[in-house]
């Protein structure tokens, strides 16, 4: 009996070892060498650069832009200051949340003051509803279209640019049609706008 219990412990430490280097070490090298190999960008965490070659980001993960000389990104919950991708979260406020409710209708208030839109401007619920992981970084084009009157003011371009560009960088999941727009590599591209597209 005690011969059987020490061949049955010596056979579970082998195969939890062998399991442990196969799956543990073998198959996420494996799974990654294949995702460098044909999505390299996906696989590097779809960083972007500046004009200098410095990180400034992924296009995975929201960014707060507060000026008004950039599109507004989705509130968020992650984190005690919002954004933060080290600690991913939404507000675990149900639909039935006072707190919720309340949370809302300040967004409300602060998004159409901030966008000069009258108290009955119907809102899309991003600009004012956080995603569940606080890093969202898409907002709508109905938002982005909301923001654009100020965005041209404080950039001193034509509203019209503004709305090409939003039209010329939207996209959408390849799984659907709804179109939105990447805050980060749309406010970096309102940056480099030539200056043939800024009013005299």
């Amino acid at each position: 009996m005690q011969q059987f219990a020490k061949k049955t412990l010596i056979t579970s430490f082998l195969m939890l070892s062998l399991f442990t280097v196969i799956f543990g070490v073998l198959y996420p090298l494996v799974i990654r060498g294949i995702g460098f190999a044909f999505f390299p960008e996906e696989a590097g965490g779809s960083l972007i650069k500046n004009t200098q070659g410095q990180i400034i980001g992924s296009k995975l993960l929201g960014q707060n832009f507060s000026q008004d000389k950039y599109f507004h990104p989705r509130p968020s919950y992650a984190g005690i200051k919002g954004y933060d991708p080290s600690d991913s979260s939404g507000s675990f406020l149900g639909p039935t949340s006072q707190d919720f409710f309340s949370a809302v209708e300040k967004r409300s208030v602060e998004y159409r003051t901030l966008n000069g839109l009258s108290p009955l401007e119907a809102l899309p619920a991003d600009a004012v509803m956080s995603s569940a992981s606080g890093l969202d970084p898409h907002i709508s084009i109905g938002n982005a279209l909301l923001q654009a009157p100020r965005i041209a003011k404080a950039r001193n371009i034509s509203e019209e640019t503004v709305r090409i560009l939003i039209e010329q960088h939207k996209c959408s999941f390849w799984f659907s049609e709804i179109p939105y727009l990447n805050v980060l590599e749309v406010n970096i591209f309102l940056d480099n706008l030539p200056l043939t597209e800024k009013k005299k």
